[in-house]
């Protein structure tokens, strides 16, 4: 089974012959050269592939996007608020590497025990949020200057020291 990972949302439309903007949370600025096609949410879990005529950077986290089939400003308006997904091996060929989104698929280390993989990645004012696994429920496990310990890239793990009892919640 292929794993898809979330770069951002189809936000607006422009002009009338069916472009979209896209907000994309990559961590840098890029045109997603040679990208052919990219997926949408149609419904939970259920990814419908969009092929890819035109791509144009609108700024550092907007791109303007042309897909095959959609030729008006109504038949882009149906695509709206819809999460835009690659496969995996895809995404990580176009994340930056700083990005907080690049920590998808890495696995959350406290104290010496794997709380799980990283499921997304949602990132607020003041911290990020890693979504996991635990135990059959997500949990949410913040990261900030205070329970980021170390990135460890090689090994995809992520150490923390997260404050005690915040686990407990989701046992």
């Amino acid at each position: 089974m292929i794993n898809y990972c979330s770069i951002g949302k189809l936000v607006a439309t422009f002009g009338v012959k069916g472009e979209l903007v896209i907000t994309h949370h990559l961590g840098k600025k890029t045109s997603l050269k040679g990208l052919q096609a990219l997926f949408v949410e149609d419904k939970k879990d259920s990814f419908l592939p969009y092929f890819i005529e035109d791509i144009r950077i609108k700024n550092d986290r907007e791109l303007f996007i042309k897909l095959e089939g959609i030729d008006s400003k109504e038949a882009g308006q149906k695509l709206l608020q819809k999460e835009v997904w690659l496969p995996e091996e895809t995404f990580h060929q176009y994340a930056g590497k700083s990005a907080p989104i690049s920590l998808l698929g890495f696995h959350i280390i406290d104290n010496g025990e794997d709380l799980g993989e990283i499921l997304e990645v949602i990132e607020q004012p003041h911290q990020l949020l890693c979504r996991i696994d635990l135990n059959g429920k997500d949990a949410l496990i913040p990261m900030h200057e205070e329970s980021l310990l170390k990135v460890d890239k090689k090994k995809k793990q992520v150490f923390v020291e997260l404050p005690d009892g915040l686990l407990d919640v989701f046992r």
